[in-house]
């Protein structure tokens, strides 16, 4: 096989074996027994879990508001989640990204081992402990995503689509990994566990590459270019039109293709969502109806991803709600 073979049957493995051992742990309903009972009252935790809402309805408002309709274990849970994924992501794109190190994130997977040990550092993480501890996550989701903010560090270009498929599973993939246990998949589901797992994590390529499409401009300014690089070369283009930022026929017939692979995902990704328990189906629903709408401001933009940020406006928000809703209902 070529290399670029070899590449995609390793990285479409790794992704897969995760996918087999989530899913298992969730098909036996599985939880680890050697995780100690969490060493915190119980107004403490409950004091954890508030300030991880209060940060997810500051941070990500439309996706809180469906998490209000979950039952409030399932609700914590998934503002734990978020607040750690949110965290983790900062460490190479917040404020002190500038000063990150490999050995600070290994520090960082120090601390979430430690996690899953029963032992948090503060009260966040107090949150997530408690958290692992009553539903069936693993922790390599969690592993795998910190292995994307070290690829952060040290890549800034794709060579192809199966590179870039790998990161976009380390930093968004891994969420929904993440994220099923705690939603739960429906009693009468007839689709096997692993399809469910499968089309979460589409979910997740999907809006991880949304993502990408949406910030080409403003990741070009950092030096970043998340595009596969022998598709670029192949439509024509190189990394100094990326950074010249002209919105050429190359481009727009460029960009056509790579929103059409995005909306692939998001169809695969459909296929599982209506197996989701009922009680957590609409904020992943509007998640995925919100996100593919970026794809259509790009378009709407004239594919100028470089000075014009794509986003769907407050009133197109407000009228995605019902209709995911009304998804989520069947």
């Amino acid at each position: 096989a070529n290399a670029a073979g070899d590449i995609a049957i390793s990285s479409e493995q790794k992704v897969y074996d995760v996918v087999l051992r989530q899913a298992a742990l969730v098909k036996e309903q599985m939880r680890s027994m050697d995780k100690p009972d969490l060493a915190m009252p119980g107004t403490q935790l409950n004091e954890s879990y508030n300030r991880c809402g209060e940060i997810c309805a500051e941070y990500a408002k439309t996706f809180y508001l469906g998490t209000l309709i979950m039952t409030p274990e399932r609700q914590k849970a998934i503002w734990a989640i978020y607040v750690w994924c949110r965290r983790t992501d900062e460490l190479v794109d917040g404020p002190n990204a500038s000063h990150m190190t490999p050995s600070a994130l290994d520090r960082w997977e120090s601390r979430l081992e430690d996690l899953f040990q029963g032992r948090p550092y503060d009260m966040l993480d107090a949150a997530l402990a408690d958290t692992v501890s009553r539903f069936p996550v693993d922790i390599q989701p969690f592993k795998d995503m910190i292995e994307g903010m070290r690829m952060d560090l040290r890549k800034s270009r794709y060579n192809n689509f199966d590179e870039l498929y790998l990161y976009c599973y380390y930093v968004a993939g891994t969420v929904a990994l993440m994220s099923v246990p705690v939603m739960g998949i429906a009693p009468d589901s007839q689709t096997s566990t692993e399809g469910v797992y499968n089309a979460a994590l589409a979910l997740g390529i999907a809006n991880q590459l949304t993502n990408i499409l949406r910030d080409v401009g403003e990741d070009a300014r950092r030096g970043r270019i998340y595009l596969p690089q022998d598709e670029l070369a192949q439509a024509g283009l190189s990394d100094e039109d990326i950074f010249a930022g002209q919105v050429t026929d190359k481009w727009r017939n460029f960009m056509k293709n790579q929103i059409k692979r995005a909306r692939m995902f998001f169809t695969e990704a459909e296929k599982g969502v209506a197996e989701l328990n009922s009680a957590s189906r609409w904020p992943v629903w509007a998640s995925l109806q919100l996100y593919r709408q970026i794809l259509d401001e790009i378009e709407v933009n004239d594919y100028n991803n470089f000075t014009k940020r794509a986003y769907v406006s407050k009133a197109k928000k407000m009228l995605a709600l019902p209709v995911a809703y009304a998804k989520s209902s069947f």
